[in-house]
């Protein structure tokens, strides 16, 4: 009976363990698939797919379509500034954005003018283009805010492998290099800005000034705030370790506050959709029996009165 057992758990472990590398090996965006790719010498280069194509016939198609309503200096600044807060950095992408503004902006007021409803609401005159002109930086908007929820959600992880890594001895640029590598598949936003910084000290940038970039490209206050430990840490000569540790914590300490205010703030935010739906369902559900017996039993006698 003890050979039965011992042959299926080896036979089990065997079946799990090719299981598990050839899970590993087949997944597009493992970090174990993609080290044993490379260790078998199987690295594929990439190929454009079809969304790739389309992509790209969608940018040549509205790049004139920017030049139509070119913005201001001050709102090329800014809108480049958001674009890259919400992870587009190429030139290319401030043209989209122009161009999609463009066309969402003169697209609307051709179908009012041709179909004729300016007639009927001369209003929708001014609302159509006013509405593709205020949708592509309300979308873009809501990418940072989205990103910059994703940034302050994955630092606290990031800051506890950094620690580790600092604390086997590498500096700090090879502990961030080495955290973007080993969290590029989970939290892709924040590595991919720490392979930026990174790129940014090899090409001759000092420390505190690739700190501040990073910063203000992601415009996240946890971020902001490490920057500035990370500075001082410089400055000062302290324990880098000692730093990011305590700055790890109180990034969870925060995380959790901010848990309890969205809880405590729950209860308030449920009142108008209990007032506006619920409520009313539930008194018709309770008066409606009531009401149909009244009416029931009152009519004939209020008939008969009259």
């Amino acid at each position: 009976m003890g050979m039965i057992l011992l042959i299926a758990g080896l036979f089990v472990a065997v079946a799990l363990a090719l299981f598990a590398i050839g899970a590993a090996f087949m997944a597009p965006g493992s970090a174990a698939g993609a080290r044993l790719r490379q260790m078998l010498g199987l690295q594929e280069t990439p190929k454009p797919g079809l969304g790739e194509k389309l992509q790209d016939t969608i940018e040549r198609a509205l790049d004139p379509a920017s030049k139509l309503l070119p913005p201001s200096a001050k709102e090329a600044t800014q809108t480049r500034r958001w674009l890259i807060q919400a992870g587009y950095r190429e030139p290319r992408h401030a043209r989209f954005f122009f161009g999609l503004r463009a066309v969402l902006v003169l697209l609307p007021f051709l179908l009012v003018v041709l179909t004729g409803i300016y007639k009927r609401a001369p209003l929708a005159l001014l609302a159509a283009p006013a509405i593709g002109l205020i949708l592509p930086r309300f979308l873009l908007k809501k990418r940072v805010a989205a990103r910059a929820k994703r940034i302050r959600l994955s630092l606290p992880d990031a800051l506890d492998l950094m620690v580790i890594c600092v604390e086997a001895g590498l500096g700090l640029d090879q502990a961030i290099q080495r955290v973007s590598l080993e969290l590029k598949n989970v939290h892709p936003d924040l590595c991919a800005e720490f392979e930026l910084m990174v790129l940014e000290t090899r090409a001759g940038v000092p420390r505190p000034e690739a700190l501040r970039h990073l910063s203000e490209r992601c415009d996240v206050d946890d971020l902001r705030a490490l920057a500035a430990v990370l500075i001082q840490t410089d400055r000062f000569g302290t324990s880098v370790a000692q730093a990011l540790r305590v700055h790890s914590d109180s990034l969870r300490t925060e995380r959790r506050q901010r848990a309890e205010e969205a809880a405590a703030k729950l209860s308030i935010k449920m009142l108008p959709v209990l007032a506006l739906f619920v409520f009313p369902a539930v008194m018709v559900v309770i008066l409606g029996p009531a009401v149909i017996a009244l009416v029931r039993h009152l009519g004939p006698v209020l008939a008969a009165s009259q």
